[in-house]
């Protein structure tokens, strides 16, 4: 009698184990697609305010813009290399982590994903055309300090990478084969990069506070006293580390990828695709 029970019982308890499971994946998913459009919102968010810190430092404490060989074309360089190497950069990256993008169509994002990266070489490509061009009106020596070589390591680099990833992902003769064989190496890379541009505003930030906040010698109070310029800029530099570690969070988790087709999955729509054709 009582294996009888036991016997009819188990189909019960298997289905509300079932239910039970269920219920916590849905949970689970719920909460992380929460978590994931908070994170990109964040995102979305500091890179506005790196572009408008930048943008008021230059403008306000550094006398504005133009392109005439002086100190104000050399304020060109910070806006556009923290506008293109992070905030442009950085969204271009977490792109394909939107859930709108992960339909059939990949072409289409691929393109905007390859066009965000274009427009951020060209502008760090400006950004370093005006530094240079400052500096051989200035008669000042280019590429001796840390922070100039971290910047034109991570151009080169970026612009490696933007030609690889064309080849590719976008041009048609390229095969699978050498898409999964590039892909992996792709992902790290870009990462890499991220992080050497980073690397190279914050350094490129303390470099310009150093050189220019130096006491009485320029009516200014030195560094060490942390006047509202130096608040201002280093704050900045906090607004761009937060950044970074929210991109570097949202490309590091898994569970917001986007989800590739099995081998399954393209097995049974080609199968599908075969028998309307047969039909046909």
């Amino acid at each position: 009698m009582k294996e009888l029970e036991d016997n009819l019982r188990q189909p019960y308890e298997r289905t509300y184990t079932t239910l039970k499971e269920g219920r916590k994946q849905e949970c689970s998913k719920m909460s992380s697609s929460v978590l994931f459009h908070v994170s990109y919102v964040l995102c979305l968010c500091l890179g506005f305010l790196c572009v408008v810190f930048v943008s008021y430092w230059s403008a306000t404490w550094r006398g504005g813009f133009a392109w005439d060989g002086t100190a104000l074309q050399y304020n060109w360089h910070p806006v556009l290399m923290v506008t293109g190497l992070i905030v442009l950069y950085g969204n271009a990256a977490v792109l394909y982590r939107i859930p709108l993008t992960w339909g059939e169509n990949k072409l289409p994002w691929k393109l905007l994903h390859a066009g965000i990266l274009f427009l951020a070489l060209l502008l760090s490509i400006v950004g370093l055309c005006a530094v240079f061009s400052f500096h051989n009106a200035k008669s000042i020596p280019n590429l001796y300090s840390l922070h100039s070589w971290l910047g034109i390591c991570t151009a080169t680099l970026f612009a490696a990478q933007w030609v690889m990833g064309l080849a590719a992902f976008l041009l048609p003769c390229s095969s699978m084969e050498f898409r999964r064989l590039v892909k992996p190496n792709h992902v790290w890379m870009g990462s890499a990069i991220f992080t050497l541009s980073i690397a190279a505003c914050i350094s490129g930030i303390n470099e310009k506070l150093i050189f220019t906040l130096k006491g009485s010698t320029n009516e200014t109070q030195p560094y060490s006293m942390l006047p509202p310029e130096a608040v201002f800029a280093n704050s900045l530099g906090v607004l761009i580390i937060a950044f970074g570690l929210v991109v570097l969070k949202i490309l590091s988790n898994q569970r917001w990828q986007r989800p590739e087709p099995g081998h399954e999955e393209i097995a049974e729509k080609n199968l599908f695709r075969h028998s309307l054709h047969t039909e046909q």
